[in-house]
């Protein structure tokens, strides 16, 4: 019987694989606020009214992801490019506005970082009549846990008011006062200097709500002045002149990250704290009447048994 000789089979041809990145898939609203369309809430919005496309296709649902290194990302149409993370310190002074853009043409924190085509914002907000310390980034998460109330990141001010303050009035502060949406307080208050006209104060706020200080000032009866940013986390103003931006250093943006993490921590740690029940004062008292009662029974018993252990008069006789 001849021998048959297996006929080998030829290599099979397989597509040529994709490059890969150092990217791996992310949620895309993830990816948006790296980009620097906003806070991550922000992105989600864009995401919610349709304004977002992946090949070409509108992005539905807020969990779906993307690689932005193989895939087409769109915001509005644009193309959207993952850059390199910038960040900036600014002095903000008095009339310039905390936005990336104002319609009216007025100036913009923006305008004072000297750095062309990238997309920043600002990492929270001053009023236009106050100055001072204003960080600026296209890093949306970053931005994010800076502002977030549950980070909780420390923002300190210096604050000159009219009249002469009180030390009561400054615990009133940091007790809590009031407002049309809550209970609004400062994390520390300290009088620096007062005089007849004015007093000089350092506010340390945790809140970010619409031009607190000066609400919660003007309830307890003095008008601001003067109100500055100096401090946000362990980040100083310095001798940064006003209209001047630099950027961070390593070690500062890192310093600032680490300090949203211990506020996180700690604001974790106080809503999982047990809370002691406080028990009224007839709950008191009837506690102590019942740990009475075990002492008396037990004296009665004590007392029987001591009858119990008396001789009878017939005994004592006999």
């Amino acid at each position: 019987m001849p021998s048959t000789k297996r006929k080998r089979s030829a290599p099979r041809r397989t597509a040529a694989a994709a490059p890969t990145t150092d990217v791996a898939p992310q949620r895309v609203q993830k990816v948006l606020a790296a980009a620097g369309f906003g806070s991550r809430r922000a992105c989600e919005e864009l995401i919610e009214t349709g304004r977002v496309t992946v090949d070409g296709e509108t992005i539905a649902e807020l969990g779906e992801k993307v690689d932005p290194g193989r895939q087409d990302l769109r915001v509005d149409g644009q193309r959207v490019r993952v850059q390199r993370h910038a960040y900036y310190a600014v002095h903000k002074p008095p009339g310039v506005l905390s936005t990336s853009r104002d319609p009216s043409g007025r100036p913009v924190v923006i305008d004072l970082v000297p750095v062309r085509g990238q997309r920043l914002f600002a990492v929270g907000r001053l009023d236009k009549s106050s100055e001072g310390l204003i960080l600026v980034t296209n890093d949306g998460e970053w931005a994010q846990r800076l502002t977030h109330p549950r980070y909780g990141v420390a923002k300190t001010y210096d604050v000159m008011v009219a009249g002469q303050i009180q030390p009561t009035a400054a615990r009133d502060l940091e007790r809590g006062i009031r407002l049309a949406e809550g209970l609004a307080k400062a994390e520390r208050v300290v009088i620096r200097r007062r005089t007849a006209k004015s007093s000089r104060l350092t506010i340390v706020l945790r809140e970010g709500r619409n031009r607190e200080i000066r609400r919660l000032l003007a309830r307890i009866g003095h008008k601001v002045l003067r109100l500055r940013r100096v401090g946000v986390g362990p980040l100083r103003l310095g001798a940064l002149p006003p209209g001047q931006s630099r950027r961070l250093t390593e070690a500062e943006v890192k310093s600032l990250t680490r300090a949203a993490g211990r506020a996180s921590t700690r604001d974790d740690d106080e809503q999982h704290r047990p809370l002691k029940a406080k028990r009224s004062g007839s709950a008191r008292r009837a506690a102590g009447r019942g740990s009475r009662k075990p002492a008396a029974a037990a004296g009665k018993r004590h007392a029987g048994s001591r009858r119990a252990a008396r001789p009878s008069k017939k005994a004592r006789r006999g």
